[in-house]
């Protein structure tokens, strides 16, 4: 059912907290599984991400995709977290079982969502970044899978 990394980063999160005064949160859900995550950023001055936490409320895969998610992005660049996919995030913990795809999606969807937070403060443009969504129920119906 699921991977030993899963398991792992479920059981073991890394990187489970705040940030106090972040660079950047973002906060996205889904509405049709109740899953909500937050990630807090924090970038330097040259764009790398020093640190980064989130706190989820949800199943143990919505946990383990948040706790890879910060591993993936933690110490890169603002255009390297941006290249941070779902399915690169999959793909690190070895794989999820398809009713769990949609918390991949939601953990690329925080980062992208604290990044939007990030750019709006410093009033910057971030290429390739758009408006984050609030519930990725919708986004999740157009991925084909």
């Amino acid at each position: 059912m699921y991977s030993e990394k899963v398991m792992d980063h479920f059981n073991n999160p890394r990187n489970v907290g705040e940030i106090e005064n972040p660079s950047g949160v973002g906060t996205v859900g889904n509405a049709k599984c109740g899953d909500i995550m937050r990630m807090y950023l924090d970038i330097d001055e040259q764009g790398i991400i020093r640190d980064v936490k989130f706190k989820t409320f949800g199943c143990g895969a919505a946990v383990a995709t948040s706790s890879m998610a910060t591993e993936l992005v933690k110490g890169k660049t603002i255009q390297e977290a941006l290249e941070v996919t779902n399915k690169a995030v999959m793909e690190a913990l070895d794989g999820l079982p398809p009713v769990k795809v949609h918390c991949s999606l939601l953990a690329e969807e925080a980062i992208h969502a604290a990044l939007w937070d990030y750019a709006q403060k410093n009033h910057i443009v971030i290429e390739g970044l758009e408006p984050p969504v609030d519930d990725i129920a919708e986004k999740v119906e157009d991925e084909e899978y």
